[in-house]
């Protein structure tokens, strides 16, 4: 059985979008190294890392693809709170089943949701 621990993201924008996600996860990154180009923070059971990457120009050309999900007891809160740090928003807080879901995007496009945890 497989087991996903860690999810990364690719941009040229490496302060801009470590800057954002410090105030999204509400923590500086736990291993910062900007001559390097990386940035991580360990969150939940899984880390999360931006890397500079040469390949990646501008914002993400399909933002959809690939979605990262923050669970919360608190979406609606949440999603008030990174919209006013700079998050766009895709998609206000909707409720799916018992729980509920927001989609929104950092400053390179990528799109993330805030999610009411599932168990």
């Amino acid at each position: 059985m497989l087991n996903l621990t860690s999810v990364m993201i690719g941009t040229q924008r490496l302060e801009a979008l470590t800057a954002f996600y410090e105030q999204v996860i509400g923590k500086p990154a736990d291993m910062v190294d900007l001559e390097q180009g990386f940035a991580g923070w360990q969150v939940g059971s899984a880390y999360f890392s931006l890397l500079t990457h040469s390949a990646m120009q501008g914002a993400t050309k399909d933002p959809g693809r690939i979605m990262l999900n923050f669970d919360t007891a608190q979406v609606k809160e949440e999603f008030e709170r990174v919209k006013a740090i700079g998050a766009v928003v895709i998609r206000e807080p909707y409720a799916i089943g018992e729980g509920w879901i927001a989609t929104l995007a950092d400053p390179d496009g990528n799109y993330f949701q805030l999610t009411t945890p599932m168990s």
